[in-house]
């Protein structure tokens, strides 16, 4: 059988293909309902967490202590196996609910499929991965809807649980924080190399572990009242989740580039110099290079890249950071101290780059 070449149908791949920042802030900024409006208020008088701080998820407050977690996510393949494409895409949908510090409870599949390209067969191996991904954690793939459409598309919709008082949000961070990341970063970069025909059968095996490592850790961080902020970084790049955290929180942070953790030395310098970076990696940093310090080409490749099914980026306080890597250690989740929080300069957020290695 003629293998499936599922990244050929589509312009970009996995979280690469998500809106610019710049064209989705317009469009929601045209799209928002004034918070004065009586009606608005009715309808979110519940409404715990919305879309104001670009949080990864929204969460309606029960009444009973616990807040329902609800989010999707979605996107066109960034590998070309389906059932791989299949378990990615869930582990990345799932990873919203894990970023709020809650735990799924269930999900349902969002499915668009090219009819006349591709067979129902890939269709059933896509969501046989879903589903398979929704069994390790516990919880069921109910349902869901199907389109058929020009370019494959798979993810999900889940609903999860939280107490109200273990909400993790954008919001929070504060100066003398410390900055923590589960996953390395150059999934993004290893995608476009794959459509170049550059990247080697280790690098794919690279970026598919990577994916497909889930973010379950953010439930444990969401037992620490020292961890102030947390988001998952996906799309935007470390930089552009990193901003919205920033943003949210009114301070600013310093990175520390050779603590990063990335795909493999001699492969990044490979990828680099084969120029594979995808399209979101530019539009990221025109959104945000008045944000940051001056970059070198390598680093705006990493920082900028869009990563799919990406790690837990925490802002921790110094008194808890033990517990949490005790922890993580426990589980078998990296947890990397990448940089720190500091007051803004001048009312404005900033991230600087420092050649500083941070004990981790």
């Amino acid at each position: 059988m003629t293998p499936i070449e599922l990244t050929k149908y589509s312009k970009g791949s996995g979280c690469g293909c998500k809106i610019a920042p710049e064209p989705l802030e317009k469009i929601l900024s045209q799209s928002v309902s004034h918070p004065k409006d009586p009606a608005w208020a009715q309808l979110n008088r519940m409404l715990a967490v919305g879309h104001g701080t670009n949080d990864d998820a929204a969460v309606m407050d029960l009444g009973n202590g616990q807040g329902l977690i609800s989010t999707v996510d979605f996107f066109t393949p960034i590998v070309d196996d389906p059932y791989d494409f299949g378990r990615i895409a869930a582990t990345n949908a799932l990873s919203d609910v894990y970023a709020m510090g809650g735990k799924p409870i269930m999900a349902l599949a969002l499915l668009g499929w090219p009819l006349d390209k591709l067979s129902v067969e890939a269709a059933a191996e896509v969501v046989r991965g879903g589903r398979d991904v929704c069994k390790e954690v516990g919880i069921p793939l109910a349902g869901g809807h199907s389109v058929d459409v020009p370019e494959p598309l798979f993810g999900l919709s889940v609903n999860g649980l939280i107490p109200m008082d273990r909400i993790k949000k954008n919001q929070g961070a504060q100066a003398g924080d410390a900055l923590y990341l589960t996953k390395p970063l150059g999934v993004g970069m290893v995608a476009s190399g794959l459509k170049k025909g550059i990247a080697t059968p280790e690098d794919q095996a690279w970026a598919l572990e990577t994916m497909l490592q889930k973010n379950s850790f953010g439930t444990f961080l969401g037992t620490q009242t020292g961890v102030h902020a947390l988001t998952d970084v996906t799309g935007f790049g470390l930089v552009g989740h990193l901003w919205e955290m920033l943003d949210s929180s009114h301070v600013s942070a310093t990175l520390y580039w050779e603590a990063i953790p990335a795909l493999a030395v001699d492969r990044f310098t490979a990828l680099v110099q084969a120029f594979c970076m995808p399209e979101g990696t530019t539009k990221n940093f025109q959104a945000y290079k008045s944000r940051i310090s001056t970059l070198t080409g390598p680093q705006l490749m990493l920082l900028c890249d869009p990563q799919t099914s990406g790690g837990l980026l925490a802002s921790v306080h110094p008194s808890f950071e033990a517990i949490c890597a005790e922890e993580a250690k426990k589980q078998g989740t990296l947890w990397v101290k990448v940089g720190e929080i500091r007051p803004n300069t001048e009312d404005q957020c900033r991230i600087e780059l420092a050649s500083i290695q941070m004990d981790s």
